[in-house]
């Protein structure tokens, strides 16, 4: 080898040797990744309402389940921080905003290096009105833009991109691995009013249509997990009329025997997600596990 030559290929050589060193190092950190017992479930939207009772129960239901609770703004979620003092070692919280995909792909890569697979996906997060912002429009002549898109933003596509590429690594992992099912399972809040079939009423246009985003989104992309054979299944789950903060401004009509409480909703929505099969994938089920049409 010629002498000039020889500086640059020590450089090369030192180089190459990090390089693989890094690549041993890393293969030997995924290889040693810890393996959880029991359920690793992920409720996005848990701050407050069905989204914080889902990890209430979840955590109460399941000894050994780690839950994970994402909210815009942890710091400011009491009921999460409650819960926190009671389960320290099962409850992670992370901050999540269905708007910024940044925070979507920032929690996906701490849970990869903390769990390396998730079981369940429960997005639960929605939006109906918000004062002097977005309220159901009563008539065509109500609807605005604006409203159209947060509607769709919040109710639709944000649920989606949490699925997307960020926890769709996760969830693969997950199928099968450390509980007794051979799949793992996302559940997406909808809502009957989503439904086209069944809309006979008409208003709520944004809430509406929305939903029914969500409901073909989550269709579709059931497909492309059957299609791919990836252990993944898709639900859509109908609470009912929950006694929530979304659902409060609006309760006037709705019978005693009609308005459920948080309690009572997502212990029928779990029980849903706990029996669900393969053969459930893509479908949309009201909370007494009936299916409603599309």
């Amino acid at each position: 080898m010629k002498l000039h030559l020889l500086p640059h290929y020590r450089q090369f050589m030192a180089s190459t040797y990090l390089r693989s060193i890094k690549r041993v190092s890393s293969f030997c950190t995924s290889s040693s990744a810890p393996k959880w017992e029991g359920w690793v479930s992920m409720v996005q939207g848990a701050s407050r309402g069905i989204g914080l009772e889902f990890v209430k129960q979840l955590l109460e239901k399941n000894e050994n389940g780690h839950v994970i609770a994402t909210c815009r703004n942890p710091d400011g979620a009491t009921g999460l921080l409650e819960l926190k003092d009671k389960f320290a070692e099962r409850l992670n919280i992370q901050q999540l905003d269905l708007t910024v995909e940044k925070t979507i792909k920032a929690c996906a890569k701490s849970l990869t290096e903390t769990y390396g697979s998730l079981n369940l996906l429960i997005n639960a997060s929605g939006i109906l009105s918000i004062p002097d912002v977005l309220q159901p429009e009563t008539t065509l002549s109500k609807i605005e833009k604006s409203s159209l898109l947060l509607a769709y933003e919040v109710n639709a596509v944000g649920p989606i991109l949490v699925t997307k590429q960020h926890m769709w690594p996760l969830l693969k992992a997950g199928g099968g691995s450390g509980t007794e099912k051979d799949v793992a399972i996302v559940a997406n809040l909808s809502a009957r009013v989503g439904s086209i079939g069944d809309n006979r009423l008409g208003g709520w246009h944004s809430y509406r249509s929305s939903k029914a985003a969500l409901n073909q989104l989550t269709k579709t992309v059931s497909l492309e997990f059957a299609r791919r054979k990836d252990p993944i299944i898709c639900l859509l789950l109908h609470p009912g009329t929950v006694d929530t903060d979304l659902s409060r401004p609006f309760q006037k009509n709705v019978p005693e025997s009609k308005l459920f409480t948080k309690e009572f909703s997502v212990q029928k929505l779990l029980s849903i997600i706990n029996n669900a099969k393969r053969h459930d994938n893509g479908k949309f089920f009201a909370w007494d596990g009936q299916e409603i049409p599309w």
